[in-house]
């Protein structure tokens, strides 16, 4: 297992109009660590992935392999095993062969390549599958399949691109643990793409949320989600109410913030430097707000709209002008009741309106 460093790592498609967006980033990946690029269509997740795996050349910085620069290095070179987003099986040759082809590039003998074969399909779950075609499998076996190939090689580095996204939503939750099970058997450093947060929360040891060609944050899961260091990655991660603020005092780790008509403490970076006077905004995830009566309420606000979830339902309610999300249990309330909004204490996370991420 090694660690990547992606050090000052840029790319820089040009100005003209339809062009890739630039994307700039410093990010350490741990040894063994599985990683997770996260965000929007057009953020550069895909273009980070292919330049450490050796398919485009950056434009500025470097790429780390352990103590080793790999940024000159061509792809083949680099040991890394691939996971493409339509895992690029060769339909004519058979399972057992699609796992094999790399090991055949290295020249690989019979008796060891069929034993790392074996070995490989056993790990994803495809033992006895080897005789079979690509077409008589299932997009679920087939991407098993792929990673399998990706796998068989025993890289030190293992890079996915949106490997789940053609497979249904349970078929997806199926696999994604499957995934870091096989990872963690073969002890390799792991970076996946992705645009879905419900996969990087669930599969990720660490998360960078990229937007606009740079990294908003670079945390773990439990993190992210709770304490966003822009407010880009508290409306992208999940959902989150981001109301504006006004700070009224700052103590080491907390602020007291004024929202609307109430003073909610809210917990902050202490790190981020917030004085009294200062604008900022709070994320408020819809699970920390609770309906109460009036005079219990910390904000009040006019219900908008209700969806029923089941066990559960969502509101969206008009607090000073900004809609606020709240969960609850199922209540018998109708657009346009004025309900009253309890806050768990430091349940809030401040987010100074200049904030610019942290890695």
């Amino acid at each position: 297992m090694i660690p990547i460093h992606l050090d000052g790592l840029s790319k820089t498609y040009g100005e003209q109009p339809g062009a890739a967006p630039t994307v700039t980033v410093d990010i350490t990946v741990q040894a063994g660590e599985f990683f997770t690029l996260l965000g929007p269509s057009g953020c550069g997740k895909s273009t980070l992935l292919r330049m450490i795996a050796g398919f485009v050349s950056p434009t500025e910085g470097a790429i780390v392999f352990g103590d080793q620069d790999v940024t000159r290095l061509p792809a083949h070179k680099r040991g890394i095993g691939m996971v493409f987003q339509n895992y690029a099986l060769f339909p004519h040759m058979s399972v057992a062969d699609n796992v094999a082809y790399g090991l055949k590039l290295r020249r690989v003998g019979g008796s060891e390549r069929k034993a790392k074969v074996d070995k490989a399909l056993q790990r994803v779950g495809l033992s006895g599958y080897g005789d079979r075609r690509i077409d008589q499998l299932s997009g679920g076996q087939q991407q098993r399949v792929a990673l399998a190939r990706a796998i068989v090689i025993e890289p030190e580095v293992l890079l996915l691109d949106e490997p789940l996204s053609n497979l249904d939503a349970k078929l997806r939750e199926e696999t994604r643990m499957q995934i870091r099970e096989v990872q963690k058997a073969a002890a390799t450093t792991a970076v996946y793409v992705t645009h879905d947060q419900a996969e990087a929360m669930a599969m990720s040891d660490r998360i960078a949320v990229l937007a606009d060609g740079r990294a908003h944050q670079v945390d773990t899961p439990r993190r992210i989600y709770s304490e966003p260091a822009t407010a880009f990655v508290a409306r992208f991660i999940g959902r989150s109410n981001v109301v504006p603020g006004l700070v009224r005092d700052a103590a080491s780790d907390t602020a007291t913030v004024r929202v609307g008509d109430a003073e909610l403490t809210v917990r902050r970076h202490p790190e981020v430097p917030v004085a009294a006077g200062q604008h900022v905004e709070v994320s408020l995830r819809p699970e920390v707000l609770r309906v109460v009566g009036e005079a219990d309420a910390a904000l009040h606000g006019i219900v908008t709209a209700k969806e029923y979830l089941g066990a559960t339902a969502m509101l969206e309610v008009d607090v000073a002008g900004s809609s606020v999300a709240v969960s609850t249990p199922d209540i018998d309330v109708e657009a346009g009741t004025r309900i009253g909004l309890a806050v768990d204490r430091r349940a809030g996370w401040l987010i100074p309106e200049s904030a610019t991420g942290r890695a």
